[in-house]
């Protein structure tokens, strides 16, 4: 029985490490990471087993190009070897291997092998063959060259669009904002509660992977995190958190993506509650569509003062929004899980002052298309 165990645990790291896991599945292993250091430091020595592997796959590899270079040139009578300048390759070999690994590609430790042959190995002659082995090796090293150019842009393409579900079937998408500058973010709950795998994608076009940590579907918040390695955190946030009731009348701005693009939108707090007196929301007066679910609003400034939520259908211009002091509370109750409990919202907001276009342009990076399947 202690053997199946050790075998289920064995094959959810691997999981965990290949990130096929889904969301509720990737956070409760990371609580039991948490509690049980047997199964972090588990995850700790199978990722490295994992690289060695890996590498040690590409070290074979380039071995088994190596040798079939020096046979092809022997073969051609091109390189003639003594017993002593065989043992002067292997020390060549022995001495510069970890900064060739290191420093090229496969590719270009291809040539670079082609290049210590010929340069190292072969005669000091003049002969036709080998100048024309030299040229041919130049043209190769050129290729690599361009290539690895290539790959380079293949590359930076697809990191631009990371964990490229790109084709995934979008059956619902929202905006999200971020509380935390690590990756912490809210949004309504209905935008990511029926969905397997969420994604958030910023102005830009980067997408990342998200996962959810807490939905109320009660209030239509959900807590979601980026859970991706491409992520760089901010070091602050521009805007604060409000956490009490705004006034009526003052003037506020949204920014969503109702479209494929971050839209701006602007109006003014219509009624301090919400739909029938609903005390959980504020009513404003602003242009929303399906898209601009969960994205922020903004005051004068630069506060958030709630989260976009619903829309009166039967009344033109009657939209409602979650009350941002409800964001502390939900805070609160997602701190029973300790890797949460040191996270902190700020009510500082740093862009008061500034004209709209100024606050939007600082802001506009800290709010993201969130996309669910």
């Amino acid at each position: 029985m202690n053997e199946q165990n050790d075998l289920m645990i064995l094959d959810a790291v691997e999981r965990y490490i290949r990130g096929e896991m889904l969301p509720d599945e990737r956070l409760h292993f990371e609580n039991l990471r948490k509690s049980n250091s047997e199964v972090d430091q588990l995850v700790v020595e199978h990722t490295l087993f994992l690289q060695q592997m890996n590498r040690y796959a590409e070290r074979q590899d380039f071995r088994h190009t190596l040798h079939d270079v020096h046979n092809g040139l022997s073969e051609q009578g091109t390189i003639d070897i003594e017993p002593a300048q065989r043992g002067r390759v292997v020390q060549l070999w022995q001495k510069y291997k970890k900064v060739v690994a290191i420093a090229a590609t496969i590719a270009g430790v291809t040539a670079i092998a082609l290049s210590m042959l010929v340069n190292t190995v072969a005669p000091a002659t003049k002969d036709p063959k080998v100048i024309e082995l030299a040229n041919k090796v130049n043209e190769i090293e050129i290729k690599t060259d361009n290539l690895d150019k290539k790959i380079q842009h293949v590359d930076n393409k697809t990191n631009t669009a990371h964990n490229t579900d790109i084709n995934m079937a979008v059956n619902v998408y929202g905006t999200g904002f971020l509380i935390d500058p690590k990756g912490m973010m809210i949004t309504n709950a209905h935008v990511v509660k029926n969905s397997r795998n969420i994604y958030v994608e910023n102005n830009r076009g980067e997408r990342f992977r998200a996962i959810v940590l807490k939905l109320d579907v009660s209030r239509d918040m959900a807590i979601i995190k980026i859970d991706d390695d491409r992520f760089k955190p901010f070091s602050a946030l521009p805007y604060g958190i409000r956490k009490t009731t705004s006034e009526l009348a003052e003037p506020i701005f949204t920014l969503g993506f109702p479209r494929e693009e971050i839209v701006y939108g602007e109006g003014y707090l219509s009624a301090k509650t919400g739909f029938n007196g609903d005390t959980l929301s504020c009513q404003i007066s602003v242009a929303a569509n399906p898209g601009n679910s969960g994205g922020p609003i903004f005051n004068r400034n630069g506060e958030v003062i709630g989260i976009l939520s619903t829309k009166e259908t039967k009344t033109e211009g009657a939209v409602f929004a979650v009350q941002s002091k409800y964001i502390f509370q939900a805070l609160e109750e997602l701190k029973g899980n300790p890797l949460y409990k040191h996270v902190q919202l700020s009510t500082r907001s740093s862009i008061s002052g500034m004209d709209k276009v100024q606050q939007v342009k600082k802001v506009q990076d800290y709010v993201f298309m969130v996309k669910g399947d």
